[in-house]
């Protein structure tokens, strides 16, 4: 078996090599729209999945849908025979790979869940586009539910804590901080913003298991995840926030590995710029983190944008295996772009690289990998080698046929309901009136065997009233003691908190 990916050729035949050992050194390809990232895409998936890697990638734009069959079957069959011929390409074959379709609502795909509780809250306020504030106190929330033990499985969970915690405010925020009325309606207000999004469908259980994603066939290649975000692209802080909690969940439960002769994992990161936009300095100094030491867990993390400047310079740096497909420069701006997306190569004395990347036609792109000692090598310019399984959508009713034959499609078809918070509370809730109801029963009946004791019968009582104002007035406040108290025991239980992972999610022991 190569011990690399052959990404493209020159027509002098210069051979652009990824290596394996060198994969999980994270990666980066650019260009303008229609210059060829998806085919770069494709092919290195293909590549990665021949060498007994499985990968995972979006498909944002529905033309990934026909990858499990041959090429010869696709839209593309002769441009990629001709540019195949064209490079020299030999032993080029058509053929389909082992795909597994994943969706989060559940319609192009298998479906993928995670629970609130996985998520955490710096995921989830990123999510509902919190301020600090707000974000606090969603973080309040989630430290009750870690003590008192209550899952936070799906958004009734949510939405039961953030009216307990309201409804509770005053207790609670003697041992946790002021809790504003106002911020909680926002969160909830939030919340129903992402369920018209669709949320509803992902958060929820049975929730996605890692090691459903880094299979391999029989004969040992790799799959290839595709998740269908043709829809979750509606809604870009949910797409951008699940794969970073993906991409952290990798990371938090992946041994160390080391150096290896190829990575255990890759994930692309497509529509990469919608991850960085808008988003607080602590959580691109996180991602950096993530991404930084996500390489000893053997994992290849490949971002993909329209331009490098898209990415932080922190990231950016740790991105050695570069695919630059052409941009165009019609105004100053653009023209800035191109001149730092040349920066980031390093210089072949014979190529003008920001010329070069302005002239580039499509399916061309300037490469630079790490030769065999690690070292980038000089950028050259290549044409990519061609896929050889099938691009394009796939009418519903095949790709249906195709999801619902897959081994794990029935694992994950059923939401499953199990106690959790909005249980719980509910349970305390009928729990707390009933005791209420109980003791103001109690109270009633000492009344009146006193008022019966002290004014000789039923007459008198029935003369000057009965007090019956007064029982009211207690039972009242009965029901204000049983809700201070379980209040009370909620504000100042100790219990052991769930650890929490980089990103907030649980860390799963």
């Amino acid at each position: 078996m190569k011990d690399y990916i052959l990404v493209g050729k020159s027509d002098t035949g210069f051979e652009a090599q990824l290596l394996l050992k060198y994969a999980n050194r994270h990666g980066l390809i650019t260009g303008a729209t229609g210059t060829g990232k998806t085919v770069t895409l494709q092919t290195l998936a293909e590549g990665f999945s021949d060498a007994g890697v499985p990968v995972f990638m979006a498909d944002v734009k529905g033309d990934l849908q026909r990858l499990h069959q041959s090429g010869d079957m696709g839209k593309n069959k002769d441009i990629f025979t001709s540019v195949a011929q064209r490079l020299g390409l030999t032993d080029f074959t058509f053929k389909g790979y082992p795909v597994r379709y994943w969706d989060c609502f559940g319609q192009n795909g298998i479906n993928v869940r995670a629970t609130i509780s996985e998520i955490g809250p710096i995921l989830l306020s990123r999510m509902l586009q919190l301020n600090d504030v707000q974000e606090g106190i969603l973080n309040i929330v989630f430290r009750i539910a870690d003590e008192e033990k209550m899952m936070l499985i799906d958004l009734k969970d949510l939405r039961a804590m953030l009216a307990y915690v309201s409804e509770n405010a005053t207790e609670i925020s003697q041992q946790y901080g002021n809790i504003a009325p106002q911020s909680v309606a926002t969160i909830q207000r939030s919340l129903l913003t992402l369920e018209n999004q669709g949320a509803t469908h992902f958060f929820g259980e049975p929730a996605l298991n890692l090691n459903d994603l880094m299979k391999t066939t029989y004969d040992n290649r790799g799959y290839i995840n595709i998740l269908s975000a043709v829809t979750l692209m509606n809604a870009p802080d949910l797409y951008s926030s699940f794969l970073l909690w993906l991409l952290s969940e990798l990371y938090e439960n992946l041994p160390e590995v080391g150096d290896c002769d190829k990575p255990k994992f890759v994930f692309f990161f497509d529509e990469a710029h919608l991850l960085f936009n808008n988003s607080p300095q602590s959580l691109i100094e996180q991602i950096e983190r993530v991404v930084r030491l996500v390489r000893s867990k053997g994992v290849g993390v490949y971002f993909i944008t329209q331009n490098p400047i898209d990415v932080p310079d922190t990231i950016l740096g740790q991105l050695s295996n570069r695919v630059q497909h052409a941009l165009r420069a019609y105004s100053p701006r653009d023209q800035k772009s191109v001149q730092v997306a040349a920066e980031t190569f390093r210089q072949n004395p014979n190529i003008d690289t920001a010329e070069t990347i302005t002239n580039l036609a499509v399916g061309q792109a300037l490469v630079s990998f790490p030769d065999s000692g690690g070292v980038p090598t000089p950028v050259e310019i290549v044409r990519i080698i061609p896929p050889s399984a099938a691009q394009g959508a796939l009418n519903q009713a095949d790709l249906t046929a195709y999801i619902q034959r897959d081994d794990y499609y029935n694992v994950y078809a059923q939401m499953l309901e199990r106690e959790s918070a909005y249980e719980i509370l509910q349970g305390q809730s009928v729990q707390m009136e009933q005791q209420a109801q109980e003791q103001a029963q109690e109270q009633i009946q000492e009344e009146q065997a006193q008022t019966t004791q002290n004014t000789g019968g039923g007459f008198f009582a029935t003369l000057f009233g009965g007090g019956t104002s007064k029982r009211q007035s207690v039972g009242e406040a009965v029901v204000k003691s049983v809700a201070r108290n379980i209040a009370g025991q909620v504000g100042r239980q100790v219990g052991n908190a769930i650890i929490r992972g980089i990103l907030g999610s649980l860390t799963r022991k």
